[in-house]
């Protein structure tokens, strides 16, 4: 009986010194600036020795623990986690791979190195193998060591709430210098790019910038704050990529030959569709700006009208009027 009860114990502080380990792990990763071992210490409930133990069996893990003026930080640059997938969730995020390797133009090698990390993760060798190709399809593209430059300093500046000062050209080639607070990085399927949402200094609101259009970016000492009544997934359900705005409602009319088609995938948050006398069907969606779903009306050809708002009505006819001259001329 006192043997069991002793290696009950012995078991129990085994498994709080492992939680202890994540959490002390947790904390150095999450803090930006450094941590004293005191005030570690006072978090965890435990004394500054054993503090200075948990950190030493961190350090002999491998994980990169870092102290500067009696500060300790942990370097996440060089940090690892460790990933164990199951084959549902290695597929979840096969298919979330292959969608990256579509819808981005960029040699990218963080990418490249993620979805490799990804293919050894993987339980499955035929899931492993097409991630391992996902990852070949990134590599294949051309190198822009400036694009890689400024998405690492986006990043860092996002992930520390860093403020960033950058050099950026517009769509209209309009070069301004601009201080900006990260707040989210988005991925865009139309235009083939990723795209940094933040607050602009220059212009005093939310803007959304094309990383690809900077063209130096320089990480502050300055750090922000995120306004807590800006809901950033509440205002991206307007948008139909990653613009949003005032919202406007849109109208659109479908020809039987693709109404199907139409109704079996859900396009918008706020979409309606009704079904129409001749077998065609009307979608109705409001969103924050038709810039970017007028590609994505004119992917369907003559098979869709604009019904409203007039100004992409007059938009698309004008549009159709200059094919016509083209190919008819």
């Amino acid at each position: 009986m006192l043997l069991e009860s002793s290696l009950g114990a012995e078991l129990n502080r085994t498994e709080n010194r492992a939680e202890r380990l994540k959490e002390l792990e947790l904390i150095l990763y999450r803090i930006v600036g450094g941590i004293s071992v005191s005030e570690l210490a006072t978090r965890l409930g435990v004394s500054i020795r054993t503090i200075y133990r948990d950190i030493e069996s961190l350090s002999c893990m491998g994980v990169p623990i870092w102290n500067q003026d009696g500060l300790y930080y942990l370097d996440r640059d060089r940090y690892l986690t460790m990933v164990r997938l199951n084959t549902n969730e290695a597929i979840a995020l096969f298919l979330a791979a292959r969608l990256l390797s579509k819808h981005s133009d960029e040699h990218n090698p963080y990418v490249i190195s993620a979805l490799k990390k990804l293919s050894e993760a993987s339980p499955d060798d035929t899931i492993k193998e097409h991630i391992s190709k996902a990852a070949d399809v990134v590599s294949e593209r051309p190198q822009n060591p400036m694009y890689i430059e400024n998405l690492e300093k986006i990043t860092r500046a996002w992930a520390d709430k860093r403020c960033l000062r950058i050099q950026y050209r517009s769509s209209s080639n309009k070069l301004t210098s601009r201080v900006i607070d990260p707040y989210f990085i988005e991925p865009s399927s139309v235009g083939y790019s990723c795209y940094v949402i933040a607050y602009d200094h220059l212009r005093r609101g939310i803007r959304t910038f094309k990383i690809g259009r900077v063209i130096q970016a320089e990480l502050l000492d300055k750090t922000y704050k995120i306004d807590p009544n800006f809901n950033l997934y509440e205002s991206l359900k307007s948008s139909w990529d990653v613009v949003w705005g005032d919202e406007v409602i849109v109208r659109l009319k479908f020809s039987p030959q693709v109404s199907r088609r139409v109704c079996e995938s859900h396009w918008h948050p706020s979409q309606v569709i009704e079904e129409c006398s001749d077998g065609g069907t009307i979608m109705t969606v409001k969103i924050g700006s038709i810039l970017e779903v007028t590609p994505w009306i004119r992917s369907w050809g003559g098979e869709v009208e604009v019904l409203e708002p007039l100004e992409l009505r007059e938009g698309i006819i004008e549009e159709t009027k200059k094919l016509m001259k083209t190919y008819l001329s």
